[in-house]
């Protein structure tokens, strides 16, 4: 096919289920391409000589060359060959914000859309699985060295797909009963499949990487105890699990809970009844996420107080699409300033209009109250979803060095910590990240703490 003929075809949308079936269950909502619709979506790649869309992944998956192969039918190389550079494709095929990285980075988005790089990745690993093909690299030989991860999340993850890989006998020390970090707890299963994530973990546990949940190091067990049981290196990666709070008045009454704790609790099994009218702060995925899950455990009239516009969202398109469809509706240009209750359970929060100043360090227009514009909003339940932070937990009793915004500080270029044999990667480095981001800090973690056991760091 012509370049000119491809630039004509619009991109293949992948089969959905309805919002009004898909609204009552925790199914996954988005279906993967069959080999004759992603045959044709792979013809729209250019084939760039300086592909954008490789620069634009934080993991630097060559995208054209994984195309190429699966537009040649060539599948089984097409998925080795991300697998040079992604340790989870399954996972961040489905999760990963690609209009803001790879999509976003496709010259072919300059004149229509994007060429949907994430669903060929998908359609690759799903194709390996069906046909039953090997999905892991050889598991190494030991050398004799072995290495502590605090957290199972997407960096940690990777961490120790390397470090297995090349012989370092891994083990993961989790405070969940789950695996997976947010990837279980902070992601609804109608956008991850459990048994994707649980995959992962059988693959590791296969080369040898042991697992230990229910373990919060800081409080059973320290860091120091882990040196002292003999272990030449630490991996940090725990992620940043506590919710910010709202910083008003009221924040103390029944009825308000935060994102991160909501989807925590949800996802670990426990029925929440939010009551009929639920009230979401925040215009990232993990709002929506909230929302979305809150209308599937029987909330009614679910929506979204976001203090800037839909322009200025920074959840994912795919997100806002599929909440507008479910029903959920946004308040743009508001935000709350009190909760309000009675006999200790709030029943209406006081909220002000804004609107936009000049732009902020995001490059997003500030958002600038407008005096006298105080309103008031009935609710049963308001969840706050603005950001997380890192608990330091497992740190208790060490002099490392932090950041002022709580993360932790790193060399940039090894990911070693204030104390040289402790490593950090991911959101409790980077803050709130995507999971290709915290997967790239734990390839580079995992090459750095090969060269710190080995003497040459």
């Amino acid at each position: 096919m012509k370049p000119k003929e491809r630039m004509a075809i619009e991109r293949h949308k992948p089969r959905e289920l309805p919002p009004e079936v898909r609204i009552k269950n925790f199914d996954e909502i988005v279906s993967g391409y069959d080999p004759e619709t992603a045959k044709m979506e792979a013809e729209r790649c250019l084939q760039c000589k300086k592909p954008g869309c490789r620069n634009g992944c934080p993991l630097h998956n060559d995208i054209p060359t994984f195309i190429r192969l699966l537009r040649e039918g060539d599948i089984e190389q097409a998925y080795w060959t991300i697998r040079k550079t992604s340790s989870m494709p399954a996972i961040c095929s489905r999760v990963c914000p690609h209009e803001f990285q790879c999509e976003g980075h496709c010259i072919r988005a300059k004149k229509g859309e994007a060429v949907a790089i994430g669903m060929l990745e998908r359609f690759i690993v799903d194709w390996m699985v069906e046909h039953g093909k090997n999905l892991m690299e050889p598991c190494a030989l030991p050398i004799g060295k072995k290495v502590a991860i605090i957290g199972s999340g997407p960096a940690g993850m990777t961490v120790a797909y390397n470090l297995a890989h090349k012989g370092v006998k891994c083990t993961i020390f989790d405070s969940l009963p789950v695996l997976g970090g947010m990837l279980s707890v902070g992601i609804p299963a109608f956008r991850l499949p459990r048994d994707i994530i649980k995959a992962e973990f059988d693959a590791l546990k296969s080369c040898g990487v042991d697992i230990i949940g229910n373990t919060t190091i800081g409080k059973e067990k320290t860091i120091q105890d882990l040196k002292d049981d003999g272990y030449d290196a630490v991996f940090v990666g725990i992620g940043a699990h506590s919710s910010r709070k709202l910083g008003i008045p009221g924040e103390d009454l029944k009825g308000v809970m935060h994102g991160v704790d909501y989807l925590r609790e949800v996802n670990l099994g426990t029925h929440l009844d939010l009551g009929r009218r639920v009230v979401v702060v925040g215009g990232g995925n993990v709002a929506i996420d909230v929302a979305r899950t809150a209308l599937r455990l029987g909330s009614e009239d679910v929506f979204i107080l976001y203090r800037r516009t839909k322009k200025e969202m920074p959840a994912s398109q795919a997100e806002i699409h599929h909440m507008e469809e479910e029903g959920v509706r946004v308040e743009f240009l508001a935000a709350p300033v009190a909760i309000h209750g009675q006999d200790g359970r709030l029943n209406k929060i006081e909220c002000i209009r804004m609107e936009l100043g000049e732009p902020d360090e995001s490059g997003r227009r500030r958002p600038v109250p407008i005096e006298g514009s105080n309103f008031m909003i009935q609710a049963d339940s308001i969840i706050a979803a603005i950001s997380q932070n890192v608990d330091p937990t497992a740190v208790k009793g060490l002099d490392i060095k932090k950041t002022p915004w709580g993360t932790f500080e790193v060399n940039q270029e090894t990911l070693q910590t204030s104390i040289p044999w402790i490593f950090a990667g991911g959101d409790d480095v980077l803050g709130p990240q995507t999971v290709a981001k915290a997967a790239h800090q734990g390839r580079i973690a995992a090459n750095s703490i090969m060269d710190f056991i080995e003497g040459r760091l």
